[in-house]
């Protein structure tokens, strides 16, 4: 009995990637999530110190986000902004990736922007701003991409309560 316990403590351990150590060897101070099915390395970064860890990122070759999106995790629960980053090289070969997690209280959603680091971030940082009300703080744009800019509430949030309408139908 005590052997599965260990056993079942030692497979929550997370072992640090080729990214992370980089991260740690260089003064970044971190939390390791578990990596996702593929092996994707996930890291979970405060909003404060966002900016910092993507500039490191690109520096060190995480030249492309690929996705920019958000999710909640539950009414009463924190937003999660995600960034997936890409290493594009010249090689061909299957490229490096890392991603990030920015957990905010949804009372508090606010993010800094990494649109001045990636421009790729300009539209997806819109939509989770529009679908969630995560505020992308330095964003050159922020406004609603998807829903009319009088639309009270955030659609995508798992306590939204959609607000009474009527649908209108072509006359037959």
């Amino acid at each position: 009995m005590a052997e599965d316990t260990n056993q079942a403590e030692t497979s929550t351990i997370v072992e640090a990637g080729k990214t992370s150590k980089w991260l740690t060897e260089n003064g970044f101070e971190h939390e390791l999530m578990e990596p996702d099915h593929l092996g994707v390395e996930i890291i979970k970064v405060d909003r404060e110190v966002l900016i910092p860890f993507a500039t490191a990122l690109y520096a060190y070759g995480f030249n492309y986000l690929q996705l920019q999106c958000a999710y909640d995790t539950g009414p009463g629960g924190d937003l999660v902004s995600v960034y997936h980053l890409l290493k594009l090289e010249d090689s061909g070969d299957k490229p490096e990736e890392v991603r990030l997690k920015v957990f905010v209280p949804r009372d508090d959603a606010s993010i800094p922007s990494v649109y001045w680091i990636w421009k790729t971030a300009d539209w997806q940082e819109r939509e989770s701003y529009d679908m969630y009300g995560i505020t992308y703080e330095g964003h050159p744009n922020l406004k609603r991409i998807l829903m009319p800019e009088d639309w009270v509430g955030y659609p995508l949030r798992k306590d939204y309560i959609s607000p009474d309408f009527f649908e209108l139908q072509d006359a037959y």
